[in-house]
């Protein structure tokens, strides 16, 4: 049977009350801390939100252990937040008081740099992100901009919902940059943004092969219960040359090795926000026009795409689910590669 959209009662702060949030609390301190924070007024645009769930993304581990310079403490992380809209901030149109909203990385932007103008928003000088340079979804409330916020697909509970805007979000990104008529895909590193990633990639009648870390049995058997057509090692050969690949593991040692395993004329995407230096290797890897684009980030359009296509194609997730309350454990969890697919946080 389908799944619905979790029932949550909704709650307007009281004015000059605080709320609960899991913070960063100190530069590159690896874990957060439950504070709480007053509730501000909203300016023009804004929305403030009851969160229902947060999905917990490997680039707030970078944002916590400090690969990402935090931009103000205490910094609440999060960046998949799937919540209810509790009051509107002047001129608020676009969201009603009670809808269900998601709130992606990308927190807002100038709207009028070179690249906004050319619908490249994601590399605007003035971007803020969610959970880095604003505050996130740890949290029992937070504010978002109204024109960063998006409709759900009514058919995926909170918990579902949440990784869609991330996970999803950057995954699909990154699998547009491939060339339409890549028919076979490796995936390396299979977690939250890989195993949506898989079926969509499949749902476009691509072949897949799923790479994880040596001995990661788990990963490998969700890959083949989403009915990849291969899964192993990281360090393994395909068991065919492949016509394009995506780097979801920050380990930039994976370049050149998927460089290898490619077809002339390949490509390799590196999705994520952070990655570990790149080694050296010989120019005959990228000979032969073999290429290396990194994924900046995802735009609105990327958005609007993307949960069109979670609305057609019912996908699968895989979700760990903990208490607001046990973020650092959740953290902790995906720091050692103990959840297979994505967490989740209920707020």
């Amino acid at each position: 049977m389908p799944a619905t959209p979790s029932s949550s009662s909704t709650t307007m702060p009281p004015p000059g009350g605080t709320y609960r949030a899991m913070a960063l609390t100190a530069a590159a301190a690896g874990t957060v801390q439950p504070i709480d924070l007053p509730h501000r007024p909203l300016r023009a645009g804004e929305l403030r939100l009851q969160v229902r769930a947060c999905g917990v993304c490997r680039t707030d581990l970078h944002v916590v252990d400090g690969d990402l310079a935090t931009q103000g403490l205490p910094r609440v992380p999060g960046h998949e937040i799937v919540a209810t809209v509790v009051e509107q901030g002047p001129g608020c149109s676009l969201h009603p008081l009670g809808t269900r909203v998601g709130v992606p990385w990308l927190a807002n932007t100038c709207g009028h740099c070179r690249f906004c103008l050319r619908d490249h928003e994601n590399l605007c000088e003035e971007a803020v992100f969610t959970g880095w340079s604003v505050d996130g979804g740890y949290a029992e409330y937070t504010v978002a901009h109204e024109a960063y916020c998006f409709a759900l697909p009514d058919d995926y509970s909170d918990i579902e919902a949440a990784p869609l805007l991330c996970a999803g979000l950057i995954g699909y990104r990154a699998l547009r940059m491939l060339p339409d008529d890549a028919g076979c895909v490796g995936l390396y590193g299979f977690g939250a943004a890989a195993h949506l990633i898989a079926q969509a990639a499949i749902a476009e009648g691509r072949r897949v092969f799923a790479f994880t870390r040596p001995g990661d049995q788990a990963a490998q058997q969700l890959a083949r219960s989403l009915g990849v057509h291969w899964a192993g090692d990281s360090t393994e050969t395909p068991p065919a040359a492949m016509d394009g690949a995506i780097l979801f593991a920050p380990a930039g040692e994976l370049v050149p090795r998927a460089l290898q395993v490619v077809e002339p004329a390949g490509t390799v995407v590196c999705a994520g926000i952070h990655m570990s230096d790149i080694p050296s290797f010989p120019y005959r890897h990228l000979w032969r026009e073999r290429t290396r684009p990194p994924v900046a980030t995802l735009t609105r359009q990327d958005a609007l795409g993307f949960l069109a296509f979670a609305a057609r194609h019912r996908l699968r997730l895989a979700t760990t689910e903990y208490p607001l309350a046990d973020a650092a454990r959740a953290l902790d969890d995906l720091r050692a590669g103990r959840i297979a697919g994505a967490a989740v946080l209920r707020a």
